[in-house]
């Protein structure tokens, strides 16, 4: 399949696909409660031509398309669901499409579209994945949980996610990807606890090496920093601690993920110091994203050809304070997990940095998006 004709069918849906993503934008849904998303969704695959599952996991849904030419079975996931309010930077008062979602629906649509349109050049199977509650670590969770794997034999996965980069760049994670996430409870005894308690919150939070961004200026550095070899983020620990009363509740990030183990032993270490008072970690951590470094290049090398050379930048760090459930995935299967660049020319930083308020990605980004990866998965595909 030549990149000529996926642009050609891309052209007779740009419009509808931008237009499509403005009605789910306007229309966020909570982390599991993605209903009519996922029946907008499901009715775009339909009239596409793909055989179509609803319910998977909640709210997911699965879409299937068989190509006219024996090969692969390749998977392309996007999440649906909205920020919810207290994840927004700042707070918010609602659920909100501060994360890009609407733009990975709508790209993963856009690519549903241009290859079924291609069906008889298109070689193997894709498997589209729609899934619900990523923002709650729990949406891939549930769609493998539904058995979606092994009921459709997926060889591989990909995605992209929108980023602060330039509009038409795309970023790669060669060896890294974004951290997991590990909790601690620490609750104190005694007269003086909640004063022990807000003491202990000072101590945990020393263990951070990395504070969380204030400023634009803290953003700009941050991704200056993730695409420096050997940089300050190379190594990381991102720390949240407060105390409620006479208990104490911790989340954390850090990079390597071998590092969890540390980070754990010095967060008992410092609860024992407070009359023996111990740390429960309610569960192990969240698993880290990491991106397979020979696929990440291969994306690399398939986007450079296809957009230029200046298309593709590469991440030498990750993002201290962003996880993604995409994680379980990568545990199971290869794949690549591709940053695609939603910033505005002039734009502030913000606009293009997810979760925060003024969150404005660029809408080029979705035909970027789409011509890139119906290339990538009908390559894929092809073996």
């Amino acid at each position: 399949m030549g990149q000529r004709a996926v642009d050609r069918e891309l052209a007779g849906v740009e419009g509808e696909l931008v237009a499509l993503r403005r009605d789910i934008h306007l229309h966020p849904e909570a982390p599991g409660q993605e209903r009519r998303t996922a029946a907008i969704v499901a009715r775009e695959l339909r009239a596409a031509g793909l055989t179509v599952t609803t319910g998977v996991g909640g709210t997911g849904v699965v879409g299937v398309l068989r190509g006219a030419r024996p090969g692969r079975t390749v998977a392309y996931r996007a999440d649906m669901d909205a920020v919810p309010p207290q994840d927004i930077v700042g707070g918010g008062t609602a659920p909100a499409h501060v994360c890009g979602h609407d733009i990975h629906t709508t790209v993963a649509i856009g690519v549903a579209k241009v290859l079924a349109r291609l069906r008889r050049q298109l070689s193997g199977t894709v498997v589209f994945l729609f899934q619900p509650a990523e923002e709650a670590l729990a949406g891939a969770r549930a769609l493998i949980d539904a058995g979606v794997l092994e009921s459709t034999r997926i060889q591989e996965i990909h995605a992209l996610h929108c980023g602060p980069f330039p509009v038409g760049q795309f970023a790669v994670t060669p060896g890294y990807g974004l951290p997991g996430l590990d909790r601690a409870e620490v609750t104190l005894s005694g007269p003086d606890a909640p004063a022990a308690a807000r003491r202990l919150v000072a101590e945990i939070s020393a263990l951070a090496t990395v504070a969380a961004p204030q400023s634009p200026a803290d953003l700009e550095r941050m991704v200056t920093e993730v695409e420096t070899p050997d940089g300050p983020l190379a190594r990381f620990v991102a720390v949240r601690a407060r105390a409620q009363d006479a208990k104490v509740s911790v989340s954390y990030r850090c990079w390597p993920p071998e590092r969890y183990v540390t980070v754990r032993e010095d967060i008992r270490r410092l609860a024992k110091s407070y009359a023996g008072s111990g740390a429960s970690f309610p569960a192990e951590p969240f698993p880290a994203m990491v991106c397979p470094e020979g696929d990440a290049r291969r994306v690399a090398h398939h986007l450079r050809r296809t957009l230029g050379r200046g298309a593709v930048t590469e991440l030498h760090a990750a993002f201290p304070f962003n996880g993604e459930d995409f994680a379980l995935y990568l545990q199971r299967l290869p794949g690549t997990y591709t940053f695609l660049g939603v910033r505005a020319p002039g734009a502030p930083i913000t606009t293009g940095f997810p979760h925060y308020p003024d969150f404005a990605p660029d809408e080029r980004a979705i035909g970027v998006g789409v011509r890139a990866m119906a290339g990538w998965i009908a390559r894929r595909t092809h073996g």
